[in-house]
């Protein structure tokens, strides 16, 4: 009984993923500047890619032809979930961080920029 919500839970985080993978996909296709394709990035690396990781984790642990390996498959899943949520985040923060110091990447027009004001259009 518990395996068999641990499937369905599984499968549809597997489908939740991938439907959030297509999602950010058309996001960073659609989505007019840096800062918003970035963020199109990092819900594609969360969503499409934690779920799926735990997803697969959860259907590892319903296999009983992996033995007793499937507890290492489902742990090793669910840390690199783990870590991949840690650090999706940070990354996509510190790469804003640096193209907006370098400005590079301007957003028009600016009506208030609180971390540089000389690189606002007034207006």
């Amino acid at each position: 009984m518990i395996g068999l919500l641990l499937e369905y839970i599984g499968v549809a985080l597997l489908s939740l993923g991938a439907v959030a993978s297509l999602i950010g996909a058309i996001g960073m296709h659609r989505f007019r500047n840096f800062y918003l394709r970035l963020h199109a990035a990092t819900v594609s690396t969360i969503w499409g890619g934690v779920y799926p990781i735990v997803g697969a984790s959860l259907l590892a642990i319903t296999m009983p032809e992996l033995g007793v390996y499937r507890w290492f498959m489902a742990g090793a899943g669910f840390v690199t979930a783990f870590i991949v949520l840690i650090l999706a985040p940070a990354g996509s923060h510190a790469l804003a961080r640096a193209v907006h110091r370098s400005g590079i990447s301007r957003v028009e027009p600016c009506i208030h920029d609180a971390l540089n004001e000389d690189m606002c259009v007034k207006g």
